[in-house]
């Protein structure tokens, strides 16, 4: 499951050339739902930055902290709460990283699982629009999980879909075949993500300063 991101500055548009930025992209180096994050969507036929509410929030969600920030790909099709978005409404996350937290005898200990190039991720989401007023409305998302790879799964059971760049515009278009679609949602190849461990400064989300991300120690990888 995916609890806590890690957001650098990301250079968005050598990512995606053609991204609009209709938004100061927000950046934070440690995360947790029910906060503003970025996101991309495919509006007009252009692809947009826009600011999102980490957490689900349908018209008729009465609880605010019952508000899903995350969605089990398995479930898209059976879920009311996430098929109509799931058809839809789809977007895309650009974050640096995801936190884990690995169990140990006594603690804890949190990982930041990144790409092992270190470059910037797009995590798979859908979203919905709340209209306060006519004129007025809250637009709000929930990542889309799927079972992680062998390497990783000793830090979570689940992650966010990664969607690679030149599979973004099918992604994101409402008109893709929904079986096409699910065909992108699978778990991260195990070349792809490393992880390391950082300090237990993270675990709290009121902090919010660089050390949050900085490894304490090796990179754990296929390779190593």
């Amino acid at each position: 499951m995916a609890g806590r991101l890690y957001i650098p500055p990301l250079d968005l548009t050598r990512l995606l050339p053609d991204l609009a930025l209709d938004a100061t992209p927000v950046t934070n180096p440690n995360l947790a739902p029910r906060r503003f994050l970025s996101a991309i969507r495919l509006e007009g036929g252009r692809l947009t930055l826009s600011s999102l509410f980490w957490g689900l929030t349908p018209p008729w969600l009465e609880v605010l902290d019952h508000a899903p920030h995350c969605a089990r790909a398995e479930s898209l099709d059976t879920r009311p709460m996430f098929r109509e978005a799931f058809r839809a409404r789809r977007c895309l996350v650009p974050v640096g990283g995801i936190y884990a937290w690995k169990t140990l005898p006594r603690a804890k200990q949190p990982f930041l699982i990144t790409r092992i190039d270190r470059g910037p991720l797009l995590l798979a989401g859908l979203w919905c629009r709340f209209h306060t007023s006519l004129a007025e409305h809250t637009d709000s998302l929930a990542l889309i999980t799927v079972p992680t790879n062998t390497l990783l799964h000793s830090l979570t059971d689940r992650l966010p879909a990664i969607v690679e760049p030149h599979e973004a515009r099918r992604w994101l278009d409402p008109d893709t075949d929904p079986a096409a679609v699910k065909t992108l949602l699978i778990r991260a190849p195990r070349e792809l993500l490393g992880a390391f461990p950082v300090s237990r400064h993270v675990n709290d989300p009121a902090h919010q300063d660089a050390s949050c991300a900085r490894p304490i120690g090796p990179m754990l990888r296929v390779d190593s």
